[in-house]
């Protein structure tokens, strides 16, 4: 139980760190948070800053989320990859150092799966490549990416012994990424989301 419980707190720690407020904030001389759509994540920064800053936005998600996981990993296997990379998740969307307020844990979740399974990675990938190439909608490609992880783990992992905790553990915080992405659902259905494209709302 007190691994279980360490690695809940390093995860959500090393999540809380938000790149893209601190990017933001020292790159641009404000916060992330209070331009756009308001979002602390890739896309947000990218429209906002252009590509410079956002490369260490990529960078500083991706390291947290590769630490927390390997740690994870290095504990307890497939379920404490989970287990730390999921509180990553959720201290990226609700960061401690920030007011938790905090982005939708779309690049670290996919991090996080990356490292704890190539397989599932690379399906949902495909899927959110694809769904974005189609509609220009990266907010329905990453809630159509999410919402399939847990399914995949089931099928992948259906014989090992943590399946349940596993499974139990993404569904909860996909469930908790498409939340954060309501806003996003009603505008798709609305037809307005925001399109996707390569030219940045800052010149590079």
């Amino acid at each position: 139980m007190g691994t279980i419980l360490f690695l809940i707190a390093a995860g959500y720690l090393l999540g809380s760190f938000n790149s893209a407020i601190v990017v933001s904030k020292v790159f641009m001389g404000y916060d992330i948070r209070t331009k756009g759509s308001g979002n602390a994540g890739l896309t947000n920064s990218y429209r906002c800053m252009g590509t410079k800053p956002t490369v260490f936005v990529l960078l500083g998600d991706i390291a947290k989320a590769v630490i927390a996981s390997v740690i994870g990993s290095m504990m307890m296997g497939a379920l404490g990859v989970l287990i730390a990379g999921c509180s990553a998740i959720i201290g990226h969307m609700f960061p401690l150092y920030f007011r938790f307020k905090g982005g939708k844990g779309i690049l670290v979740g996919g991090t996080m799966i990356a490292v704890f399974d190539w397989r599932i990675f690379c399906i949902v990938m495909l899927f959110f490549f694809v769904l974005v190439g189609i509609t220009k909608w990266v907010s329905l490609g990453s809630i159509v990416a999410t919402s399939l992880v847990p399914f995949l783990t089931l099928f992948f992992y259906r014989n090992d012994p943590n399946l349940l905790p596993m499974a139990v553990i993404l569904f909860v915080v996909a469930s908790g990424v498409v939340y954060m992405h309501r806003g996003n659902i009603v505008r798709i259905a609305q037809g307005k989301e925001n399109k996707f494209t390569l030219h940045s709302g800052k010149s590079k």
